[in-house]
C-alpha cells in the first residue's frame, strides 16, 4: 500500500510538472522476470523509469540513502525501502558480486529488475560501453531484457545538482525497447564471458538506437 501511494503521488509530480513522452511500456513483459537495461543521465532515472513502467522495478542504491541520521536519513531510507531499492556498499569489495547476487534473487521471484549497464552516470551525455553485469544476469537468471531510453533527464536534473528543476520545457523522453531473449546465447554453447560480452553489446545497441546519443570512444 505504501508503495502505490508514494508511486501515485510521484506519478501526479511527474506528469504534472514534466510531462514525460513514453513508449513502448507494451514491450514490458506482464509477468516473470525480466530485466530494464537503461542508459543513465541523472539522479531522477531511477524514479522516473519505475513511475512510468507497468509493473514494479528494483533497483539498487547506494547504502547512504539508508543510513541516515535524522528526520532527513530516516526519511530517505523509508522512501528508498519502499520503492524496493536494495542497499549497496559501493566501497567494500565484494559490492559488485554482492549487487548481482542480490539481482538474481529479485529476478528468481519473477519480478523486474533495473540497471545501468553503463555502470554510473554519463557525465559528457554520450553513451559509454556496457559493462557485462547485465549479460550475466540475463544469461544466468534466463530473463529477457528490456532496453530502455531516457531522453533530457540530465536536463531536469545535472549530475551535480541537489535538486530537479521541474519544467515541461525539457521534453523528457523514456522509450522501452522490444525485449532482447538470451536464449540464443543460451543455446549456442558459447564461452560464458564471449556469451555475456555478446548480449551486453547487443543490449547496448539497442539503447543507442532508442536513444540517439553520441557513443563514447571506451
Amino acid at each position: 500500500m505504501a508503495y502505490r501511494v508514494v508511486r501515485l503521488l510521484l506519478s501526479l509530480v511527474t506528469f504534472m510538472f514534466l510531462r514525460p513522452k513514453v513508449t513502448g511500456r507494451n514491450n514490458i513483459p506482464d509477468a516473470g522476470p525480466v530485466i530494464l537495461a537503461s542508459n543513465h543521465l541523472s539522479f531522477i532515472d531511477s524514479l522516473l523509469i519505475p513511475v512510468v513502467s507497468p509493473r514494479q522495478v528494483t533497483y539498487m542504491a547506494k547504502a547512504e540513502y539508508f543510513t541516515g541520521k535524522g528526520v532527513k536519513g530516516r526519511l530517505s531510507r523509508w522512501f528508498f525501502t519502499t520503492f524496493g531499492h536494495i542497499p549497496v556498499q559501493r566501497d567494500d569489495p565484494r559490492a559488485g558480486l554482492k549487487s548481482l547476487e542480490d539481482a538474481l534473487v529479485v529476478l528468481n521471484r519473477g519480478d523486474a529488475f533495473g540497471i545501468y549497464p553503463e555502470g554510473t552516470r554519463s557525465r559528457d551525455g554520450k553513451l559509454h560501453r556496457g559493462h557485462t553485469g547485465v549479460g550475466y544476469l540475463a544469461l544466468t537468471g534466463q530473463a529477457p531484457v528490456v532496453p530502455v531510453a531516457v531522453i533530457n533527464t540530465d536536463k531536469v536534473q545535472p549530475v551535480d545538482a541537489r535538486f530537479p528543476r521541474l519544467s515541461r520545457r525539457f521534453k523528457v523522453e523514456v522509450h522501452f525497447g522490444a525485449p532482447i531473449d538470451p536464449a540464443r546465447q543460451i543455446a549456442s554453447g558459447q564461452r560464458p564471458a564471449q556469451a555475456r560480452r555478446e548480449l551486453t553489446d547487443t543490449v547496448m545497441e539497442q539503447i543507442h538506437a532508442l536513444s540517439g546519443q553520441d557513443l563514447a570512444d571506451d
